[in-house]
């Protein structure tokens, strides 16, 4: 522990801080730990967080469900797994409840990434969809406004200037 090393070579903590490129409270901390239980004081206690809620069977029985893709279990818009759909998975298989962020934590974990489906109709017509655009879209936008009708500040309407009695100091005669 290189952080002891120090200590006992009498760094202060705030030496030690940039030397392992900690926080300066995160190295007083190990100083006090390490002043009243030693060593064994600052040796890891393992990763932080919740455990898995699911045993070491289950996960490998989740990453055989994964590899078979969503069509398999009821997904057939398209081949992405997402982490409410694995959160449904875990729950329908394994009846353990999982937030969306725990279930793309434990994606990772597993060497899976949840997708972000591309909304879009299976049997879409590129082609229609490009005759749109060009022909109807065109059409219903519009020309917009013309340049001079609209302030340049968002927050504001128009300037005061030229109307009446709208002006700073307005009324004060």
């Amino acid at each position: 522990m290189q952080a002891v090393e120090l200590f006992e070579q009498k760094v202060g903590p705030s030496e030690v801080a940039r030397r392992l490129r900690v926080s300066v409270k995160s190295a007083y901390q190990w100083r006090q730990l390490w002043q009243e239980g030693g060593v064994q004081a600052l040796a890891s206690r393992g990763p932080s967080g919740s455990r898995c809620r699911l045993s070491p069977r289950s996960l490998e029985k989740l990453v055989v469900y994964l590899e078979e893709g969503p069509a398999a279990h009821g997904w057939v818009e398209d081949q992405v797994w997402t982490a409410s759909r694995v959160v449904t998975l875990i729950g329908r298989k394994f009846h353990v409840s999982y937030s969306v962020s725990g279930a793309t934590r434990l994606m990772h974990r597993l060497g899976f990434s949840p997708q972000v489906p591309v909304r879009r109709v299976a049997e879409r017509d590129e082609r229609a969809v490009k005759v749109w655009r060009e022909a109807t879209w065109a059409e219903v936008k519009g020309r917009g406004r013309p340049a001079g009708a609209t302030s340049v500040s968002r927050t504001k309407p128009a300037s005061p200037v030229g109307r009446p009695g709208a002006g700073p100091g307005a009324g004060a005669e």
